[in-house]
């Protein structure tokens, strides 16, 4: 037993000193990141991909500040970047696979590299802001207003996201801006407490007005299809409703062109908000209708509206989707209930647009 202690122990000792040779002693020389065909990085190899991208402010979504823990941080890689690692197996799909998509904080730079990114990404940077507004919308949910510093503006999508910088660490989590593209001297978030979360946590019991933010973006290839004239069914809730609150107002600016439902949902009234300047929304535009409905409504909801899980709801209002379009927002359970209740609609699956968390 001591033996096998001892062994362990060397093999520990040897693999640590292996490592650090290998970050500190060896020299991979100048290596040329090539993205794109186009666009070429001069680096000197030994990090990660991940991290020189960063360097050179090319921000690609990663939570976890290059961990292998998130698995957003996906690249396709033409040549030079070895074989998968066991690491990213599990983040990486067959199909993936075999088109040479990679985890960029898992491939080593150790000699010249052709990777491919899409090119929305590359518009991405990184902001310092200001909190200048934190309302409380229910009992687990606040609104975050951050306005931009250094005279910098933001342009997005309506319904893409932002990824917020967790202070004193590397680690960041994506939220949806849940403001309309035409002000973009600020990003709004909608951010429910999670327990246990790191970034939820700090963002509902430390950050306080005034504070100095990081966030980088903007990402994410969930946004409104402008080139469609077709009507608009939304379905979300909770903080679901940011990135269909972006795409709604933004509609609203433009005199709201098409129909557009909103089915909202959550558990009792508590867990509702928005209600009013939603109301007032129906009123300005016959052509949008708010729907919320409630899973679980309290005895002391007095609720006459829709019961029920909000897909259910979705199944009883919608006889006919051919003639639109889907964007949903939610966990990965309502997302798939959705689709199926949309296809048998008659709404074709390419045409529903989702982004789940």
């Amino acid at each position: 037993m001591i033996t096998i202690l001892v062994i362990n122990l060397l093999l520990l000792i040897i693999g640590f000193i292996l490592l650090i040779a290998e970050k500190f002693l060896i020299s991979y020389g100048e290596c040329t990141i090539t993205i794109n065909k186009e666009k070429k990085l001069k680096v000197l190899g030994g990090d990660n991909l991940l991290t020189y991208l960063n360097t050179h402010k090319i921000f690609i979504p990663s939570a976890c500040g290059g961990k292998a823990t998130c698995g957003f941080c996906k690249v396709k890689v033409i040549e030079g970047g070895g074989n998968i690692l066991p690491t990213e197996e599990v983040f990486i799909t067959s199909a993936e696979k075999r088109e040479g998509v990679r985890l960029a904080c898992q491939v080593k730079v150790s000699r010249d590299l052709d990777i491919e990114i899409p090119e929305y990404l590359l518009g991405a940077e990184e902001f310092q802001a200001r909190v200048e507004r934190i309302q409380i919308l229910t009992h687990d949910i606040k609104l975050i207003r951050m306005r931009i510093e250094e005279g910098k503006t933001i342009n997005f999508k309506p319904g893409q996201y932002i990824q917020f910088k967790i202070p004193g660490t590397e680690e960041y989590r994506a939220y949806s801006i849940a403001s309309p593209p035409y002000i973009r001297d600020k990003v709004e978030l909608i951010v429910r407490l999670v327990p246990g979360g790191l970034c939820s946590t700090y963002i509902h019991k430390v950050l306080e007005e005034g504070d100095p933010v990081i966030f980088t973006g903007p990402f994410g290839d969930f946004y409104l299809r402008e080139d469609s004239k077709k009507d608009i069914i939304a379905i979300g809730g909770g903080c679901g409703m940011a990135p269909i609150r972006s795409i709604l107002y933004y509609l609203a600016r433009k005199g709201m062109p098409r129909r557009f439902l909103y089915f909202f949902g959550a558990r009792a009234v508590r867990d509702l908000f928005f209600t009013e300047e939603l109301r007032e929304l129906e009123k300005k535009f016959p052509q949008f209708k708010y729907i919320p409905a409630l899973s679980d409504p309290l005895p002391q909801d007095h609720w006459e509206g829709e019961v029920g899980l909000i897909t259910e709801v979705v199944d009883r209002y919608i006889q006919d989707a051919r003639n639109a379009e889907a964007y949903l927002c939610g966990p990965p359970p309502m997302i798939d209930a959705a689709i199926r209740v949309l296809t048998r609609k008659g709404l074709r699956e390419e045409e529903i647009y989702f982004d789940k968390f």
